[in-house]
């Protein structure tokens, strides 16, 4: 099938298929005039590749996950190393967000919000004090 086809049935942009490929985690075949063919194991690695980019893994995270789906003698240890980093790193990044929620509604709580021209919110953000 043609890229098209390959996009519709993956749900990936054409555009991210042939990153895919320039990148090397997909190889599909090439037709004697050059276009790309790609059939359903093509697919099945594009739905793997969204999938797993869904859940936040890396470019690298994913070519690793490759490698171990296609390993058939893989430790499925090593697979799950890899999700639970992934969850710690999750868990960082909501601390973050909390932290950043927290520090933007006091400053929107310091804000009066009325027709004044100062404002507590811009003046943090030009690392002024209150």
């Amino acid at each position: 099938m043609n890229i098209s086809s390959a996009s519709r049935q993956s749900g990936l942009p054409a555009k991210t298929i042939r990153y895919y490929e320039e990148i090397g985690l997909l190889l599909p075949e090439r037709k004697h005039n050059g276009y790309r063919s790609y059939d359903s194991r093509d697919i099945h690695r594009l739905r793997f590749l969204q999938r797993a980019r869904g859940l936040g893994f890396s470019i690298k995270e994913c070519r690793d996950l490759l490698e171990l789906y296609d390993d058939t003698n893989r430790a499925s240890a090593d697979v799950r190393a890899m999700a639970q980093q992934r969850i710690e790193e999750i868990d960082t990044k909501i601390e973050e967000l909390r932290s950043l929620r927290a520090s933007l509604s006091e400053l929107v709580s310091a804000c009066h919000g009325d027709d004044r021209p100062d404002c507590p919110i811009l003046d943090d953000l030009a690392g002024r004090k209150q």
